[in-house]
């Protein structure tokens, strides 16, 4: 899944060491809003301090994240995970794209004529 819009707030990375393993892990999630008469807001995470740094977000970058949601439970409760595994960032961001110069319309090879139209409208 895919979803284009602005990073409004970055949150606190958290780390630790898994217990299985004794690996060290960190993750970091961020808020996008996407730019819709209706805009919707969705957290999602990043998981990996090389992918973190990869991905380079930052406060008021415009993205296009691709992600994936899995779901698991806890203690008779269920919490969604969206995990990002690809961030595009917007060149720029879609206001900043220069305008084109409006083209003169193209001439019509239709020209009125005597003729009756039988059309009925």
């Amino acid at each position: 899944m895919e979803l284009t819009g602005k990073i409004i707030q970055v949150l606190e990375a958290r780390s630790g060491v898994a217990k299985s393993s004794g690996n060290s892990w960190k993750v970091q999630e961020y808020v996008i809003e996407t730019q819709e008469q209706f805009p919707h807001r969705m957290m999602f995470s990043i998981f990996g301090e090389d992918k973190i740094q990869q991905a380079a977000i930052n406060a008021g970058d415009e993205v296009t994240v691709s992600f994936d949601i899995n779901c698991r439970e806890f203690n008779g409760r269920w919490y969604n995970d969206i995990r990002a595994w690809k961030v595009d960032h917007i060149a720029g961001g879609a206001a900043a794209a220069p305008a084109a110069a409006p083209e003169a319309p193209a001439a019509s090879p239709f020209t009125p004529s005597d003729e009756k139209d039988d059309l009925p409208f």
